[in-house]
């Protein structure tokens, strides 16, 4: 549904729908005063159009637009990133698992998972899934305590909705 709204919004202006995806992707907000901030921390609006590959004035324009609009603002005045802990797991001694779903949009693959996780007598520690609307490779990222069994990987491949399982 959020997805569709901001697609509506931006539909006549692609360059800004890139930089609304970006925003969303890494978690910055829009402050008061129209500037990409990530907690307290201002992002040059440069450095965001030279990643994505727009002007600087459309990601002063798409913040202009934030602002006007009370829905959009409510959104970027809120969203928060997060620590993915993901390529830092092994080396704090925790197993990564990723999983690749048949259909990203499948209700309950994520509590199958869990559960799978949970009857191996395995704490999670963190998991992420990638929202299917922003990411064309969606998958489910699983941070465990201590490393990935074989019999684990077994069982979750099991899962309805599995297409793949990558252990880290």
């Amino acid at each position: 549904m959020m997805w569709n709204v901001l697609q509506e919004k931006f539909k006549n202006h692609p360059a800004q729908e890139k930089v609304v995806r970006l925003l969303l992707e890494r978690g910055f907000q829009v402050n008061a005063q129209g500037r990409v901030v990530s907690g307290n921390i201002e992002i040059a609006h440069t450095q965001i159009a030279n990643e994505i590959g727009v002007d600087r004035r459309v990601v002063d324009a798409t913040c202009e637009t934030i602002l006007k609009d009370p829905q959009l603002m409510r959104i970027f005045r809120n969203v928060r990133s997060l620590p993915f802990l993901r390529d830092v797991a092994p080396y704090l001694g925790l197993g990564v698992i990723i999983i690749t779903p048949d259909n990203a949009a499948r209700k309950g693959l994520l509590g199958s998972v869990s559960t799978s996780v949970a009857e191996h007598g395995i704490t999670i520690r963190q998991a992420v899934s990638d929202d299917p609307y922003l990411s064309e490779d969606p998958k489910l990222t699983i941070i465990i305590d201590g490393k990935v069994s074989g019999e684990l990987v077994d069982a979750l491949t099991g899962i309805k909705g599995v297409k793949g399982v990558a252990v880290f």
